[in-house]
């Protein structure tokens, strides 16, 4: 593999996880719970951080986010950019770059700093924009279990399930 092909190759698998955050974004794809629905893009934002550098990473989560709510309900898009954003980046820094040589325990402790980022992030956001703190609190077990449950299952599929492996193999990491 020429070192060229790099970029192209990381810049199409990238596409694939925004588009793919986009979808997860669909209230057809998600669970309803009071007040709106729980939905599973963290799956996609997670792994996506594990995989991808920071930059890249953030672009996923916040882009990817920002473009599912832009098509499917607006009102949160910005709080949904920043939000996931910091969570992928955070999280892929911890993996990545500041725990390196252990990107197992990088990845969890990154997890939790990303559930922290996302669940403060949406209840200062819905409390901003429904102008009641009242939703917020109603919202937060859900999305606390939204993030924990995405977490959880990214790590599976990144860990345990080989896709680190896999990815690092095809991109030479």
């Amino acid at each position: 593999m020429k070192r060229s092909e790099i970029p192209t190759r990381k810049l199409t698998v990238t596409a694939v996880l925004l588009a793919m955050n986009v979808i997860m974004s669909s209230s057809v794809l998600s669970v309803p719970v009071p007040g709106g629905h729980m939905y599973l893009n963290d799956v996609i934002i997670v792994t996506a951080a594990i995989l991808l550098d920071p930059l890249y990473a953030m672009f996923v989560g916040g882009v990817g986010a920002f473009l599912g709510d832009l098509i499917f309900y607006p009102t949160p898009m910005f709080v949904s950019l920043v939000t996931h954003g910091l969570q992928a980046m955070v999280v892929s820094l911890f993996a990545r770059k500041l725990m390196k040589a252990k990107p197992v325990a990088g990845s969890v402790v990154g997890s939790v700093l990303g559930l922290v980022i996302t669940v403060t992030g949406y209840s200062l956001g819905r409390a901003f924009i429904y102008s009641t703190p009242a939703y917020a609190v109603m919202k937060f077990p859900f999305q606390v279990l939204q993030t924990l449950v995405g977490s959880a299952l990214a790590l599976l599929l990144c860990w345990p399930c080989g896709l680190k492996k896999i990815y690092d193999k095809q991109f030479g990491e």
